[in-house]
């Protein structure tokens, strides 16, 4: 079986279907608009994160292989994956099966437990940002904007992992997600931090040092004054998001900047309604964000309770 141009394996990795279900509400959706086809891996697994790599690490890479392997069986070649993490486990096992043969070996043994066998280099690992610029590109994305992102100041963040030696990405200053944004007419903000670490599973061993990690990327969008920052990663809007409120309490700040995915920014800008993206699940509110560009959608009203005519005092007895 062979696998179609404008067909790819999707990994979508454990985080959205949990705490990044809108990353895959909007991936899903941004996909229809642009006619991009993405076939979930049958049977994939977790892909590990970063722990089960310190703890065993043949036995990490085994349980990362699974995945290539299975794809292979597809005839899926190239394989997307929407999260960083994901991304860098599945591409860097992918390279170490090809130059180091013990690796290869050792893998492939434990693959052969359950009737499995990965032939390195048959599948292309590929993260969603680079199909979506390289292969569909920002002039035919622009194309299908129809309701512009114009007067919204974004700051691009990419995070640590995209970045790391073993990925395709310039290291210190990639530059993809800044010209998708700017194709989508939203405002590109200087980001210096935009490959900084967002402290990762840090703030499950120090509080401290991960505010503190999450605080300096908050403020550098803010100084910036962006209205916005757009991520392409689950763990570095999470952490952006969620603890936020913790930050501003323990620095006494008053950040309230939204962490959007970059699918939903182009689901706004392709004129979806933010119920189709998932926006209005993250914490801290886009409601600002979206006011400045004419995209905040009104609150439907409340249904009024009934009143139980049992449960009514009955009047006193005269």
């Amino acid at each position: 079986m062979s696998q179609s141009k404008d067909q790819y394996g999707l990994y979508p990795g454990c985080s959205l279907g949990a705490t990044a279900r809108a990353y895959m509400q909007s991936t899903e959706a941004v996909s229809k608009v642009l006619g991009l086809t993405l076939k979930e891996i049958e049977d994939w697994n977790c892909c590990g994160a970063s722990e089960y790599v310190s703890v065993n690490s043949v036995a990490a890479y085994s349980l990362i292989a699974r995945n290539l392997s299975l794809a292979a069986q597809e005839g899926l070649t190239d394989v997307v994956a929407p999260c960083n993490m994901c991304y860098l486990n599945l591409h860097k096992v992918d390279g170490y099966m090809s130059k180091y043969p013990k690796v290869n070996r050792q893998v492939n043994q434990a693959l052969a437990a359950g009737g499995l066998y990965y032939n390195a280099d048959s599948v292309h690992v590929r993260h969603l940002l680079d199909v979506v610029v390289e292969d569909i590109g920002c002039e035919a994305i622009a194309e299908k904007v129809t309701r512009p992102l114009k007067g919204l100041r974004v700051a691009p963040y990419y995070g640590c992992l995209l970045t790391r030696p073993e990925s395709r990405y310039n290291a210190e200053y990639p530059t993809h997600l800044d010209e998708l944004l700017q194709a989508l007419g939203a405002t590109v903000v200087d980001f210096p931090l935009k490959t900084q670490c967002c402290g990762g599973h840090m703030t499950q061993i120090s509080e401290q040092t991960a505010y503190e990690m999450i605080r300096r990327i908050l403020h550098g969008a803010a100084e910036n004054e962006a209205d916005a920052i757009v991520t392409i990663c689950p763990m570095c809007q999470l952490n952006l998001d969620a603890f936020q409120p913790q930050v501003n309490h323990m620095f006494k700040t008053n950040f309230r900047l939204p962490i959007l995915y970059f699918t939903q920014t182009m689901g706004l800008a392709f004129g979806l309604s933010n119920k189709e993206l998932g926006i209005g699940s993250e914490i801290t509110s886009a409601k600002a964000a979206l006011r400045k560009i004419g995209q905040e959608e009104p609150e439907q009203p409340k249904p009024k309770k009934k009143r139980d005519k049992k449960a009514l005092p009955m009047p006193p007895l005269s």
